[in-house]
């Protein structure tokens, strides 16, 4: 065998038993966050939680979202690889661990913004409905921090940051995955954030502990499709930029199954036999149907029809 070949099958086996000592030594992966430009001076952030959104303005870089616990350096360090300017604005589209919990980890003077009720929500960090937390994971991370990265600043119908083209306008059309859900609109840009509300072509969760709602939620999807102004694109909370046609077809998939918990319930029918009854319509063909989830929000749905 030749030299060189002895030689790479060695540095190959040296770099396996690295990775091997490094998970039998419970070593933490990585945490990457991955960057997609979306339009001059604004990007999209996945990985470690929702995606985050950061524009970068004449004054400093404002954020939509901040991960998971133990996200936020990670998220600061690949904001910092695209420009230098310091983060002047966090803004919180609502109030869930993979959304908030990298706030702690930005500077005390960021200006922290969201709706008033998920400022309240904030505050207590009640788990999610149909969430079991990770073992091990704190109560709550604010309290922990001792209230740092929590809003300072909130807003109840609209709001409206900064000026000109780089303007960002803040809506809320109702309550659906909380009570607090945030529509983030760049208006030059013709790009929209809806975090979780809309987090992708699938069945929501519906957070009741945190006041979201099954009944008005395809509703409130409905009024944000028509009222936040012309965007091109709409940055979901865990898939990828959708557009205002998939937000329609997301509205109507909800009302849609609002009819069907309402027709089965008005039937005699248990939460179980109607979800064990639903099937996907075709014109929905794609949609990820998660269980327990279904059963879930047949049941939320099912609470709150009368």
């Amino acid at each position: 065998m030749k030299r060189g070949m002895v030689l790479g099958m060695l540095v190959a086996v040296g770099l396996m038993s690295m990775t091997v000592a490094a998970f039998q030594q419970g070593e933490a992966p990585a945490r990457v966050v991955d960057v997609e430009k979306l339009k001059d001076n604004l990007y999209m952030m996945k990985g470690g939680g929702g995606n985050s959104a950061v524009l970068i303005t004449a004054n400093g870089v404002i954020v939509v979202d901040t991960k998971n616990p133990g996200w936020g350096q990670p998220l600061l360090d690949k904001i910092k690889s695209v420009t230098d300017k310091p983060v002047t604005t966090i803004i919180n589209t609502h109030t869930h661990g993979d959304h908030v919990s990298g706030n702690v980890e930005f500077p005390g003077n960021v200006e922290v913004v969201t709706h008033v009720n998920t400022a309240a929500n904030m505050k207590n960090m009640k788990t999610p409905t149909g969430i079991t937390p990770a073992a091990g994971a704190g109560a709550n991370i604010f309290a922990a921090h001792n209230g740092h990265g929590l809003p300072k600043r909130t807003f109840t119908d609209h709001l409206t940051l900064g000026q000109g083209n780089e303007r960002v306008e803040l809506h809320y059309f109702g309550r659906g995955h909380t009570n607090g859900d945030a529509w983030v609109v760049f208006p030059a840009l013709r790009i929209a954030h809806a975090g979780d509300i809309f987090s992708g072509k699938n069945l929501p969760l519906l957070d009741a502990n945190n006041g979201g709602s099954g009944v008005e939620i395809g509703n409130t999807l409905a009024k944000a499709a028509s009222g936040m102004g012309n965007v091109d694109g709409i940055i979901t909370g865990h898939s990828t930029v959708m557009t205002p046609a998939d937000l329609k077809e997301y509205a109507q998939f909800n009302r849609d199954f609002l009819a069907a918990v309402q027709e089965g319930k008005k039937a005699g029918r248990s939460p179980e036999e109607i979800a064990k009854g639903w099937t996907l319509p075709p014109k929905y063909a794609g949609y990820n149907i998660a269980q327990p989830r279904l059963l879930a929000n047949v049941q939320i749905v099912y609470n709150e029809v009368r």
